[in-house]
């Protein structure tokens, strides 16, 4: 099978974001298919200062990147500028590559328009692949507003379904939203973000130069955070939930890992609550390769986002990362991430409204050994039953291979 593989945001492990795209165009190769992925150097660091269209390969991987920038610090006029620019671009790319099978992953939704222009180009079924709901998300966190801007949205998210053999939903409410929009669930298939265990399972002691780092002493229980500063995960929360949890558990510490658009409102809260360099620690983001030490380090691991509803369906892969990892997972939102912690006791949901009521029950958890050992039991549990990459991208290769085959 060739496969035209279309992520504006493709990540290798040297990258500091989730790598699915990698991992399962990895294995597709490995089961004999032809992978040309078409991506922006956006989250390659390799290819930061590329000027112009490069052509390389990683892993039997072949890449066409193209130089569009991006972050997460970016305005919205600055982001689908970014869109645009890369959705132009890549249809041309696209529309060139022989293909069995066009694979569109969004987000962004723009995503969709090179996936269509190479599935008319090459003559090849699509299939769009769902990682936010899409315009639904930017609605409700106020990023796209324009009536007219949101009516040509909802149009496009419309012809990308309809316009596909098969769409893929990282999780049950995309699914969900997908079906909503007319698609029949026969088409519709729920592939969630993975665990890759093998990768996440390491010594212990992996982690001990970042609580050296900490000056913490040993024992003492650290909270990690590794991930997007955004400002849909409202990240400052953590420095209220220090702020509150010092009195109770003195020698904890919080580390918080990452880069956006959210970083300084983190830093200004965590100062004004007396935590900064306390008890709380900001640091830039490390590559997708070290998350697996800096877990080994953590008691807990987090997974934050702000109350919009529309993020209850999200597919965060710090929380697939934390469970991969065996540790207790500590969110602070609702949605099918709260009953699977709830359902199979891999950790505990915060109360975002309150951080003192959270700064209670995250103490009650760290003073008992046993309920911490339940929950990395738990963890790790879900991780191999539920989650595991190898199985999951089984699935995900078996709907391109019935598509590339007329299946539908």
């Amino acid at each position: 099978m060739r496969l035209t593989y279309l992520h504006q945001y493709f990540a290798t492990p040297g990258s500091a974001t989730g790598t699915r795209s990698y991992e399962l165009a990895r294995r597709l190769v490995a089961r004999g298919h032809e992978v040309t992925v078409v991506t922006s150097n956006a989250q390659l660091p390799d290819l930061a200062d590329a000027r112009g269209v490069v052509r390389t390969a990683v892993d039997g991987i072949r890449l066409i990147v193209i130089p569009v920038a991006y972050a997460n610090e970016m305005g919205h006029r600055a982001r689908i500028g970014a869109f645009v620019r890369f959705a132009v671009r890549a249809s041309y790319e696209a529309a060139r590559v022989p293909a069995d099978v066009v694979l569109a992953s969004s987000t962004p939704l723009t995503i969709a328009l090179p996936g269509i222009v190479a599935r008319v180009a090459r003559r090849a079924p699509m299939v769009f692949e769902v990682r936010d709901l899409w315009p639904e998300m930017p609605i409700a966190v106020g990023a796209l507003r324009n009536p007219a801007l949101i009516a040509a949205a909802r149009a496009v998210e419309w012809v990308a379904y309809h316009a596909s053999a098969h769409v893929i939903a990282l999780s049950p409410g995309m699914a969900d939203g997908v079906a909503a929009r007319g698609i029949a669930r026969s088409r519709i298939s729920m592939i969630p973000n993975g665990c890759d265990r093998a990768t996440f399972d390491v010594p212990a002691e992996t982690g001990d130069a970042i609580r050296a780092d900490l000056g913490l002493a040993p024992g003492a229980p650290l909270i990690v955070y590794a991930g997007a500063f955004g400002a849909v995960n409202g990240v400052e929360w953590l420095a209220d939930v220090a702020a509150e949890l010092r009195p109770l558990r003195a020698d904890a510490r919080f580390l918080v890992v990452g880069r956006g658009a959210g970083r300084d409102a983190l830093v200004q809260r965590a100062r004004s609550r007396g935590v900064l360099d306390e008890t709380l620690f900001v640091r830039p983001p490390v590559p997708k390769r070290d998350i697996p030490a800096l877990l080994a380090a953590a008691t807990v691991a987090t997974s934050l986002f702000r109350p919009v509803p529309e993020m209850e369906s999200n597919s965060a892969n710090k929380f697939f990362d934390a469970l991969a990892a065996g540790r207790p997972v500590a969110i602070n939102y609702g949605g099918w991430h709260r009953q699977l912690l709830a359902e199979h006791g891999a950790g505990i949901a915060l109360p975002e409204s309150d951080p003192a009521a959270a700064a209670g029950l995250l103490a009650a958890l760290l003073g008992d050994e046993a309920a911490l050992a339940r929950c990395r039991e738990g963890a790790r549990a879900l991780a191999a039953e539920q989650f595991d990459r190898d199985r999951l991208a089984e699935e995900f290769a078996g709907v391109l291979e019935r598509v590339a085959a007329g299946v539908r």
